[in-house]
């Protein structure tokens, strides 16, 4: 028996227990070896014309023995000399197919996907012997290349027909292996790992007392195809049994892109997020695959976050592969991929919002959360990115609207205008919009929690600013009114401290932007009242309060009241201003932190 010419035991020890996460994709693994056995002769049928072999003359055939616990993948490609097997498999980490592919690399059309020498040591995961029986093209001779395991390996003359290779496996006697001598297991792993492999793979099945081979491969993916030559229900067929959604989703983008860098990718927009994909639990990432055959079933690096919705494939042979195809390393090729993915979602997110805006209020409604979650978590560093996806309602149009669309409703306003709330309803009775709408000004009206975050992390958008209309900082009057409105409250800066200092605000100020209610909040600084709901309803420790202004209606009869109170009985100015600040926070959706005062002070001023 021959030892390993590695450095040591230990370093195959690792190759069959460390490197591979997943036991099954041995298979993959060996189908990859054949389908690169296959691709050197038929490269060599194309460059000698003395060879007569069509590419249809081709095929890996898989063949399962449950009572001699075996299992045998052929292929009918160059085969090994005896100093092949043993330069190839007796040293570890020695690539045939590399050193192939590095001969020739000035060449076309060559598409080796091993590049490594270790892919086929997995097959050790599985089984406690591999018996490996090769014929190389052109030669008399065959010969036989057995392993245990990390012990060695023998060498020895073999009978074998014809040209090709055969990997026998002998399966661990154990229950956990006994599915890979399943012929339905064995097509489930070809189907998920290796369907596109360009050679067909066949399996030999048992139909009416007959042995018979059966292809269990698709051969080439619809992502390979000529765009025109499929219709719109194959892409939707794909879709469907692809990701397991048997709701058509509202786009398709399937692209071919070719020159310094090559890929294919076909990525689809869903209709409705999955159920779990406002959760923990859900991974984003499309399938990858290199030369059809699947390297990683969620490849999150080749989508940003805020475009996790997407579901599809990518195939390309120039992405570089670390030693176990279960991880890509981090390179310029995968980034370049992932970039052109993106802007090409963005694109047909934009012409969809165009072009199919039924569609889009769709996208919308599933994912628009999503998008508006990029631009806050980013702080703002994709918002030129992601903003013009962005809907809000407003008031004028009575419906979404991107910002965009807004923007070009209202060029002649100074800012662009926004409110918060719970809901539409709820924010159309704010006193400050009610005012708003009024004075025929159009208001973005926002009803998710991340919607003020959003436009904070905005700012602006081309030359306009966003302002809250519950902000104290909205300026809509004349001259003449803001005069009017400081001599008031100049006048009335006692009964005003005397209200402050009883209540736990910025300011107590009159106000001439309310219509018919007697008062509402504003706030001053970054933090508005929606901010602060949203985050103390947060489950941690973090609690904040917004810089509040009680602003009182001008105009408003309560005004004469204050008046009176302020003259004839201080105490009693107090107990109302309790109650209109308390008024003020249930109109903005805010608890009252004494509702039992409150309700008996109101009771007292009932009976009087």
């Amino acid at each position: 028996m021959k030892e390993f010419k590695a450095e040591s035991k230990r370093l195959m020890e690792l190759m069959i227990n460390s490197i591979y996460t997943n036991k099954e994709i041995f298979l993959r693994e060996i189908i990859s070896n054949a389908s690169d056995a296959i691709d050197k002769l038929h490269y060599k049928s194309l460059t000698d014309k003395k060879i007569k072999i069509k590419k249809s003359d081709f095929a890996i055939i898989i063949k399962a023995d449950k009572d001699a616990r075996t299992l045998t993948i052929s292929d009918n490609g160059i085969g090994m000399t005896k100093d092949e097997l043993e330069t190839n498999l007796g040293t570890i980490a020695k690539s045939g197919s590399f050193d192939f592919k590095e001969q020739n690399k000035k060449k076309e059309n060559i598409d080796i996907i091993g590049q490594f020498g270790v892919g086929f040591y997995s097959a050790f995961m599985v089984s406690d012997k591999v018996e490996v029986i090769s014929k190389a093209f052109g030669s008399d001779d065959a010969y036989s290349w057995v392993s245990l395991g990390i012990e060695g390996y023998n060498i020895k003359k073999s009978n074998k027909k014809n040209y090709g290779t055969d990997i026998i496996l002998t399966i661990k006697d154990d229950e956990e292996y006994n599915r890979y001598l399943e012929v339905d297991e064995i097509k489930s792993l070809v189907k998920k790992y290796s369907d596109y492999i360009t050679y067909p793979i066949k399996i030999e099945v048992e139909n009416n007392n007959k042995t018979e081979l059966e292809i269990i491969n698709s051969l080439v993916p619809l992502w390979k195809r000529n765009k025109n030559d499929i219709s719109e229900e194959e892409y939707n067929t794909f879709y469907s049994d692809k990701f397991f959604d048997y709701e058509k989703p509202l786009s398709h983008i399937h692209t071919k892109a070719e020159g310094v860098l090559e890929y294919n990718s076909l990525i689809y927009i869903p209709s409705h997020a999955s159920y779990d994909y406002y959760s923990k639990e859900y991974e984003k990432g499309l399938q990858l695959y290199s030369n059809g055959v699947l390297i990683m079933e969620k490849c999150s690096d080749l989508i940003p976050d805020y475009f996790s919705f997407v579901k599809g494939v990518v195939d390309s042979s120039d992405l570089s592969l670390n030693i176990s195809r279960e991880m890509l390393q981090q390179n310029r090729v995968l980034k370049t991929i992932s970039n052109n993915i993106e802007k090409h979602i963005k694109n047909e997110l934009i012409s969809m919002q165009s072009e199919r805006r039924e569609d889009y209020l769709k996208f919308w409604d599933a994912f628009g959360l999503q998008i508006k979650a990029g631009i806050y978590n980013s702080f703002g560093m994709d918002k030129e990115k992601l903003q013009d996806l962005l809907m809000f309602y407003s008031s004028k149009e009575d419906k979404l609207v991107t910002l965009k669309e807004y923007f070009e409703n209202n060029k002649e306003e100074k800012d662009m205008y926004y409110a918060c709330g719970s809901s539409i309803d709820q924010i159309k009775s704010l006193p400050q919009v009610e005012t708003m709408i009024e004075k025929d000004k159009d208001v973005l009206l926002c009803s998710n929690y991340l919607d003020e975050f959003v436009f904070k992390v905005i700012a602006k958008y081309e030359d306009k600013d966003f302002k809250n209309v519950c902000s104290d900082n909205i300026d809509l009057d004349t001259e003449e009114e803001k005069e009017e409105l400081n001599t008031l409250n100049e006048e009335s800066k006692d009964l005003l401290t005397i209200m402050k200092d009883e209540l736990d605000v910025q300011e107590v100020k009159f106000t001439s932007r309310l219509k018919n209610h007697p008062v509402c909040l504003s706030t001053v600084g970054e933090i508005s009242v929606e901010m602060e709901k949203t985050i103390n309803a947060m489950p941690t420790d973090e609690s904040i309060n917004a810089q509040k202004v009680l602003e009182i209606n001008s105009h408003h009869p309560i005004v004469k009241k204050l008046q009176d109170l302020y003259k004839n009985d201080k105490e009693e100015l107090k107990k109302y201003s309790k109650v209109l600040y308390a008024q003020a926070r249930l109109i903005e959706g805010l608890p009252i932190d004494n509702p039992t005062e409150i309700t008996n002070l109101i009771c007292d001023m009932l009976v009087k």
